[in-house]
């Protein structure tokens, strides 16, 4: 299990005061890793309580991902706060739902923000320092909608298409170099940015009859790709996107 230990390491995970962002910065902290708690807003005390309940340290850090100047902040609160960064977990993002007709070009432009260049410039600020420090795990959060069209979310489409494809051109770049970057495609859970399709009965109906698992993911179900994608035990899987889906994909 050695492997899978991740003592003395410390991770930046975005969108971590809740769902997924959440489970995944603890599953980390279980491992071992101190984590730095990267929010929109200020209610990241639950999820820091929980880290430091598994006996490490946690900071929480504000700051709004679509502002480039709060993001560079926030690796330099990171390394402030922690001394370093080993893992970086992209995590939070946002979408908008409406039809491609009547998609509004401030929508299309908030998620790109948050899910693409947000990613971009953390990747890139992170990566600087691992690269001088010769090692580091990136773990992007795609999607279902990194291979698919969806339905009245063209903007959360074309970022999620577009973290797979930057994850896999960092990869290129920077795994000689001691520097892995993954990224993990979650299927559909039950989550906010879900709830609408879990409230339709037959859209809901028409998802859970293709998944083979038969039911909605949570959390619990990428604390185990979190934690392989950050430790060792990955160091030659290197452009990779895990799905955790129950089966979606295969199906």
């Amino acid at each position: 299990m050695k492997l899978f230990d991740l003592t003395g390491k410390t991770a930046l995970v975005t969108g971590a005061a809740r769902g997924l962002g959440k489970d995944m910065a603890l599953a980390l902290a279980e491992a071992g890793a101190d984590i730095a708690l990267v929010t929109n807003s200020s209610s990241a005390e639950e999820a820091k309580a929980a880290v430091e309940q598994a006996g490490r340290k946690a900071v929480v850090i504000q700051a709004d991902l679509g502002d480039e100047a709060q993001l560079q902040r926030v690796v330099q609160e990171t390394v402030d706060g922690l001394g370093r960064i080993d893992i970086l977990l992209n995590n939070a993002g946002i979408i908008r739902r409406t039809p491609a007709a009547d998609h509004a070009l401030a929508d299309w432009q908030a998620v790109l923000d948050v899910n693409l260049s947000a990613t971009f410039v953390l990747c890139q600020a992170a990566g600087r320092l691992m690269l001088e420090q010769g090692s580091g795990k990136m773990i992007n959060i795609a999607s279902m909608l990194s291979y698919q069209g969806g339905i009245n979310v063209p903007g959360y489409t074309a970022s999620k298409h577009a973290v797979a494809g930057l994850t896999k051109a960092l990869a290129n770049e920077w795994a000689a170099k001691g520097v892995q970057v993954n990224a993990i495609a979650p299927g559909y859970m039950a989550t906010d940015n879900t709830q609408a399709l879990r409230e339709d009965p037959i859209r809901s109906k028409s998802i859970l009859e293709r998944i083979p698992a038969g039911r909605w993911g949570s959390g619990e179900d990428l604390k185990g790709a979190a934690v392989f994608l950050a430790s060792s035990a990955s160091d030659y899987v290197s452009g990779h996107v895990l799905n955790v889906d129950g089966g979606w994909m295969v199906r």
